[in-house]
C-alpha cells in the first residue's frame, strides 16, 4: 500500500506526468525548516547566490547542499515522511540523499526562476528520481510551475547559469531551451499552503515566476535517487560540482556522501 498521504492514483500520475502535488508532506516541519533558512541566510554556504541580475528588482536568493551543516535541515530530512513517499513515486526500494536547495524570493522580486531540467546539470543518471519543492509561506502566483510530460522529451533541455543565461556545455547535444506558455504546453501549478510539495522528475522542466506579494516566498527543495540512479561524467563541472568525489562512470552514489534515507521492507 502506498504511503498515507499518497493514492495509487499519484503514484500513476507522478510515472506519467513526472509531476505530482503532495500536500502536507512536510506539515510537521513548517518551523524547523523555516529556522534552517534563516539560519542559512544568515549564514550562507559557497554556492549561494543573490542572483543579482541586471535590470531585476528585489532580492533571489539561493543556496544548496547545507544539510550536513544546518541541523534544522538534517533532522527534517530524517524525520519527514520524503523518503518513504519518494519510494512509492518512484518505484524504488532504496531512496538515496542527494541534496538540499534553499530558495527565497523577497517580496517585489521581479526575477523569474528560469524554465530548466534538474538532471542536465548534475552528474546522475536514471529514472527514479524525484524532487520535492516545498513553500513555508502560502503561494499563488510565485508557486512552482512544471511542464507534464517533459521527463519523457528525446533530448534534455541545454543547463544554462540563470543569471547570465549563458550554457554550461556545449549546446550541440541539447535542445534549446523552450517557451511552455508560448508554445501551449501542458503546465501544472498549484496553489499551496506552507508544507505542501511539489514532486518532480530530475527530467521534468519547471520554472516560477517573480514574487510580486508583499510577503516573501520561502522553498526547500530535496533532491532523493532511486535504485538506479548512477554517476556519470558530463562535458564539464556539474551544479553542484561536489570537488574531488572520486566517482567513476556507472558507480552508485558514493555512500557516505549521499547516504540511503530509505530501504524498502
Amino acid at each position: 500500500m502506498p504511503h498515507a498521504l499518497l493514492s495509487q492514483a499519484d503514484i500513476d500520475t507522478y510515472q506519467r506526468d513526472g509531476v505530482v502535488i503532495v500536500r502536507g508532506l512536510f506539515a510537521d516541519h513548517v518551523e524547523a525548516l523555516r529556522k534552517g533558512i534563516e539560519r542559512n541566510m544568515a549564514e550562507p554556504g559557497p554556492y549561494a547566490s543573490n542572483n543579482d541580475k541586471a535590470g531585476e528588482t528585489g532580492r533571489f536568493f539561493d543556496d544548496y547542499c547545507n544539510w550536513e551543516r544546518i541541523p534544522e535541515f538534517a533532522e527534517v530530512i530524517k524525520a519527514s515522511p520524503a523518503a518513504e513517499v519518494a519510494a512509492d513515486l518512484m518505484g524504488s526500494n532504496t531512496v538515496q540523499l542527494f541534496h538540499d536547495h534553499v530558495l527565497v524570493k523577497e517580496p517585489g522580486t521581479s526575477m523569474p526562476t528560469p524554465w530548466h531540467q534538474d538532471g542536465p546539470y548534475y552528474f546522475v543518471e536514471g529514472q527514479q528520481t524525484v524532487s520535492f519543492w516545498s513553500p513555508l509561506d502560502p503561494v499563488t502566483d510565485a508557486s512552482l510551475r512544471c511542464v507534464a510530460g517533459s521527463h519523457r522529451w528525446e533530448k534534455p533541455v541545454l543547463p544554462t547559469r540563470w543569471v547570465k543565461g549563458d550554457a554550461f556545455f556545449d549546446p550541440a547535444p541539447y535542445m534549446a531551451v523552450p517557451d511552455p506558455d508560448a508554445e501551449g504546453m501542458d503546465i501544472r501549478e498549484w496553489e499551496m499552503q506552507p508544507g505542501d510539495a511539489v514532486a518532480f522528475n530530475y527530467g521534468t522542466l519547471h520554472g516560477a515566476r517573480g514574487n510580486t506579494a508583499n510577503a516573501r516566498r520561502r522553498a526547500f527543495s530535496l533532491r532523493l535517487l532511486g535504485d538506479d540512479a548512477r554517476y556519470t561524467q558530463r562535458p564539464g563541472p556539474t551544479s553542484p560540482p561536489y570537488p574531488g568525489h572520486e566517482m567513476q562512470q556507472g558507480q552508485r552514489l558514493r555512500e557516505d556522501w549521499f547516504p540511503t534515507l530509505y530501504t524498502r521492507g
